[in-house]
């Protein structure tokens, strides 16, 4: 069998961060020709339930860069690479020197999204405090309440590109983690840093699914660094017009816009859809 593995925000989505009706007949084509595909994303489950509700991921889906899968049919995680107490420290020591909030994701032993804050600092912290408050299963509390034996999954902050890059030089001194960034939705001033174990890649998520599955090909599709980690263990990579180039550079090909269908023209002619 093929699977093939889509990343969502740059990719299968358009700008408005939606499965266009365009992109959702191809995956209705692609599940009545027995193709088997998933998702592999920066964002957290909950955050991706709505985008992938009623376009056929049945498959185990894979989140936050690989820290985390999801099975859709048992409604649990297969798979959860955790930060260390030592990691931790490190990372909330180089956010908090900026001036910035770190947000704490946890995987709550009820199997809820929790995510811990030390209070926020502007308006834009803010209103992204009030987005993830606003899903019910996600916990949101305040830092003092983190438990001691927290299973934290990553920590995320929001700002100005400039603290985010400060940010993220001192976290490469740690071996064992990992950081990606990118230009936040809130604005083009302001970059999102995501920060998580070393271990946690959509490229060992994807290995790892690949064996479960019994796949003897795989072909992925992403526009950002996050994505490269896939791209390497693919047998086919494709990057939308729109990807970093050093992501197309990588590529088998580079196909259309993702704001123009780019990844669903292509499985059409790929697959005679």
């Amino acid at each position: 069998m093929e699977l093939v593995v889509f990343d969502l925000d740059g990719t299968l989505l358009n700008r408005d961060s939606v499965v266009s009706e365009r992109t959702a007949e191809t995956l209705r084509l692609l599940t009545a020709r027995g193709i088997a595909y998933t998702v592999a994303t920066g964002r957290m489950r909950q955050g991706s339930r709505e985008v992938l509700a009623a376009h056929g991921f049945v498959l185990p889906q894979i989140f936050k860069n690989g820290v985390m899968t999801w099975c859709p049919r048992t409604g649990d995680y297969s798979h959860v690479s955790l930060l260390t107490p030592g990691e931790i420290l490190h990372v909330m020591e180089a956010v908090d020197a900026q001036g910035i909030t770190p947000f704490v994701f946890t995987l709550e032993p009820d199997g809820r999204q929790g995510l811990y804050h030390s209070g926020t600092r502007n308006a834009v912290e803010e209103r992204l405090l009030g987005y993830f408050s606003g899903h019910a299963e996600v916990v949101v509390r305040p830092v003092r309440e983190l438990p001691a034996d927290a299973a934290i999954t990553n920590i995320s902050a929001l700002g100005p590109a400039a603290q985010m890059a400060a940010i993220e030089r001192r976290v490469e001194s740690e071996p064992h983690l990992v950081a990606f960034a990118g230009t936040a939705m809130e604005g083009d001033h302001l970059v999102w840093i995501d920060i998580h174990h070393g271990e946690a890649s959509k490229g060992a998520a994807v290995t790892r699914l690949r064996e479960q599955l019994g796949a003897t090909r795989v072909i992925c599709f992403g526009d950002g660094d996050n994505d490269l980690s896939m791209f390497l263990i693919a047998d086919e990579c494709y990057a939308p017009d729109n990807a970093k180039p050093e992501i197309k550079a990588v590529a088998t090909g580079v196909i259309g816009h993702h704001h123009e269908d780019g990844v669903s023209e292509f499985l059409r002619e790929r697959f005679s859809l």
